[in-house]
C-alpha cells in the first residue's frame, strides 16, 4: 500500500516551494532548526498566571518571552557575580 503524503508536503508541492516528492527541510540533518544549533533549552513549571504575566510584559515592551528570560537570567548571573552571557 502506498503511503499518503503529509499535508505539509502536499501544500509545499502545490505552492511550488518544493520539488514533487521532496519537500525542503527547515531543519538541519540532526533534526534541529538552524537557529537552535548549538543551543540548549532551559525549562521550568510555573503557575499559569506566571506565563500570562510574562507574555503581557512582552507585549508591553515589544519583546519576546525568550528575550525577557535572557534579560532575567543575565540579571541573576550578575547578582551572583557571574558574566552576563544569556
Amino acid at each position: 500500500m502506498k503511503k499518503k503524503a503529509s499535508l505539509s508536503q502536499v501544500l509545499m508541492e502545490v505552492s511550488g516551494r518544493a520539488a514533487a516528492g521532496k519537500p525542503e527541510l527547515a531543519v538541519s540533518p540532526e533534526g534541529t532548526a538552524p537557529s537552535r544549533a548549538g543551543k540548549k533549552a532551559i525549562a521550568g513549571f510555573f503557575d499559569p498566571v506566571v506565563s500570562r504575566q510574562l507574555k503581557e510584559i512582552g507585549l508591553e515592551k515589544d519583546a519576546s518571552v525568550q528575550a525577557l528570560l535572557a534579560e532575567a537570567l543575565n540579571d541573576l548571573f550578575e547578582k551572583y557575580g557571574r558574566s552576563r552571557i544569556a
